[in-house]
């Protein structure tokens, strides 16, 4: 009854509660271990919301009473305990080290070894929120090797202390719990670990964590599989070294799969992944676009309307095509050019969105010898994108009649000539610069096609003869 009161004890006044404590304290020692278990649970329900009540559970001594008994009771009644060093912990520093000097750093460190994995989730979360309070309690965890399931807020160096201390050892048995909880939990430390820095991404990539994390993707838990993920995108972001490690796992066609499956924020470590990946190489770049990562981003930026989504995708798509023309053909034809234009345009973008547009927008244009895919941007795109395009057409169809041919025949030439550019800019430089393309490609053309006329034979192209000499 008193476990239960405890529960919704918010209308209770201090005094009744200071008394309750003290009758709890009682019951611990009962022969019953029932209502020895409900007893410490209930102390715990009454501390949890209370710094007051926690100091109270200091100062009678009941920590020193606790973490005596807890080498031999059941694991129920440990994580009952453990749960009170935890509700006792997390309200200051002050009292996170009345717990340490009571000797509960021993042995929150032994319930990390526990079978039952509910026991080792409640002394991980006990630890961490010791570990959180400052930097001297984090140092005092881990010196107590109390590291693995911890995170340290505090420095580098610490971080550093912790994965020599065993930590990824002792994560990669733990990843393989059933327990969806302890698997957030473990995925997470890894996290913290793997983004503070490339020597510590390499411990993990060296404790052949990987295959167990990847089985990981199977689990029912969205949340399990996004870490998953989250863990990829911070090991990756380091060098091209570790993010082909990454690809040797079948990461890509894993990511690939998750963004298929995945919808809204849940996307987006998935599309960073792809893009630091993309960032690092030609070879890495192109290793995205055939796992078909180049496509799959095409369709999140076609579903998500939020836009740091399609700021995350953007970015990506940019890492991926500025690399060389076949990357940026290949950006190209997948029709995403006129979708970057729009966002760098629109009215309704956010300015990071219309930033990111842009840059990625430009990197492809400087590649892009896809001149098909070029073309619907001669019709609405700002001067300074326009240059870019005309730009390429110009180094293109320099070295490319066919190129040339095409270009009259889709009617890109009238759209050049209808742009009122001023005389002597850059921009009317390059429109005279393909019109000179097409000329010579064109009496280069006329003249073949009037010995083949001669002959009797078929023309080169469907464009009259007459027109082709005007040109």
């Amino acid at each position: 009854m008193v476990a239960d009161l405890s529960i919704n004890s918010e209308n209770m006044k201090v005094q009744q509660k200071e008394k309750m404590i003290t009758q709890l304290r009682l019951f611990m020692l009962d022969e019953d271990p029932s209502i020895q278990h409900n007893a410490v649970l209930a102390l715990g329900r009454l501390v949890e919301h209370s710094e007051e009540l926690a100091r109270i559970v200091v100062k009678k001594d009941i920590l020193h009473q606790l973490i005596w008994s807890i080498p031999s009771q059941p694991h129920h009644y440990k994580k009952a305990t453990v749960f009170v060093l935890h509700a006792v912990a997390k309200h200051s520093p002050e009292l996170s080290q009345a717990v340490v000097d009571s000797g509960g750093l021993d042995i929150l460190v032994s319930c990390l070894g526990a079978v039952d994995p509910e026991v080792k989730e409640a002394a991980a979360w006990a630890l961490a929120y010791i570990a959180q309070q400052n930097t001297m309690l984090s140092q005092a965890v881990v010196d107590a090797g109390a590291a693995s399931l911890l995170l340290s807020l505090h420095t580098n160096d610490l971080d550093r202390e912790e994965v020599n201390t065993g930590t990824i050892a002792l994560l990669k048995q733990m990843i393989r719990s059933p327990d969806v909880k302890l698997k957030r939990q473990v995925l997470f430390t890894l996290i913290q670990i793997s983004k503070h820095s490339v020597e510590l991404a390499e411990m993990v990539i060296a404790a052949y964590i990987f295959p167990d994390v990847m089985i990981c993707l199977q689990d029912p838990d969205e949340y399990v599989k996004k870490d998953v993920i989250t863990l990829m995108w911070e090991v990756v972001k380091h060098s091209a070294q570790l993010s082909q490690v990454i690809v040797n796992c079948d990461g890509l066609v894993e990511v690939v799969d998750y963004l298929d499956k995945s919808r809204g924020s849940m996307r987006l470590p998935g599309i960073m992944m792809l893009g630091y990946v993309a960032s690092h190489s030609e070879n890495l770049a192109m290793a995205v676009i055939l796992s078909k990562g180049l496509q799959q981003l095409a369709i999140c930026l076609s579903e998500e309307d939020e836009d740091h989504i399609k700021e995350a995708t953007v970015w990506s798509i940019g890492q991926i095509g500025h690399h060389t023309p076949e990357h940026a053909n290949a950006v190209a034809t997948a029709g995403l050019l006129p979708k970057l234009l729009q966002f760098y345009t629109g009215a309704s973008s956010l300015e990071d969105l219309r930033l990111k547009s842009k840059k990625a927008l430009k990197n492809i244009l400087l590649k892009c010898t896809h001149l098909p895919s070029l073309e619907p941007l001669l019709s609405n795109a700002p001067s300074n994108i326009l240059n870019h395009v005309l730009g390429q057409f110009s180094k293109v169809m320099h070295h490319d009649s066919e190129a040339c041919q095409e270009f009259v025949m889709s009617g890109g030439l009238s759209k050049i000539q209808e742009m009122d550019a001023e005389p002597g800019s850059a921009q009317r430089k390059l429109i005279n610069s393909i019109k000179s393309c097409i000329q010579e490609a064109s009496a280069n053309l006329s003249g073949k096609c009037r010995i083949l006329k001669k002959f009797h034979m078929q023309p080169l192209c469907d464009v009259p003869l007459q027109v082709c000499s005007s040109i």
